[in-house]
């Protein structure tokens, strides 16, 4: 029989598991080593695509799964259907296209955040809930939804109701090869570092600028301010003897 007045020590919940998947490495680096800080969140595995999102998943059996839509191979729409069978899944992107948003949503996604329209803390307590079943989206997202909405009316309302929508039928994931060649969007070679001196932040801020991102994106990608990002780009800028992005980018992917 327990003494009620005999102090017992309450075992501590297991943290929240999740998987990220994203290709750009910085931002993957990122947000693990923003989730990984915390005692009730753990990052058991990152995926660059979305076949080793899928197989993370299926080996870790995670509590949730962040997932970039653009990336070589297998992308993480393809993958997506396949991984809300295993857990439930949050878009983390930079793509903002309605028609983007509403396939994600249509294949599975429990969520969809766009880079720069959340905070640190925004993520953390979206992972959470999302882990508890509550979605999360930000303003562009929402802003889709919406729009839907007030789209859709009584008749689509009505066959909604007597013929509910199928998931769509998922590719087999080793059915997937692939192309030859594909873009995700990103910068996918530059000079390096050597020739400019850069330090290692500073070339993946670089990086960043030259995939076209705004200082308000790379901050929100690297977990910094945008002041600092600032302060860096000013450095680069000095380096590659460069007054615009544009020429920065010039001469960072050797096109001068």
């Amino acid at each position: 029989m327990t003494d009620p007045d005999f102090p017992t020590s309450a075992r501590a919940p297991e943290p929240l598991r999740v998987v990220v998947a994203d290709d750009n490495p910085v931002v993957r680096a990122g947000l693990t080593a923003l989730l990984t800080g915390r005692d009730d969140i753990t990052v058991v595995a990152e995926a660059t695509n979305g076949r080793e999102a899928y197989e993370a998943a299926r080996d870790h059996r995670p509590d949730v799964v962040l997932l970039d839509v653009q990336m070589p191979g297998v992308d993480g729409l393809a993958a997506l259907p396949h991984l809300v069978t295993l857990a439930p899944v949050m878009m983390l992107t930079y793509s903002r296209e309605s028609a983007t948003v509403e396939e994600a949503l249509r294949r599975g996604a429990n969520g969809y955040l766009v880079h720069g329209e959340f905070t640190a803390a925004e993520l953390v307590a979206a992972v959470k809930d999302l882990k508890e079943g509550k979605p999360h989206f930000t303003a562009t997202a929402a802003q889709t939804l919406l729009r839907n909405l007030r789209g859709g009316g009584v008749d689509s309302q009505q066959h909604t109701e007597q013929s509910p929508p199928r998931a769509p039928s998922a590719t087999p994931l080793s059915q997937m090869q692939p192309p030859v060649a594909q873009s995700s969007g990103r910068v996918s070679g530059r000079k390096g570092t050597a020739g400019f001196q850069l330090s290692t932040r500073e070339a993946e801020i670089m990086d960043l600028i030259a995939s076209g991102m705004t200082n308000h994106q790379i901050a929100a990608a690297c977990f910094i301010s945008e002041k600092t990002v600032k302060n860096h780009i000013n450095r680069i800028f000095a380096k590659l003897h460069s007054t615009t992005r544009a020429q920065a980018t010039a001469k960072w992917l050797g096109v001068t």
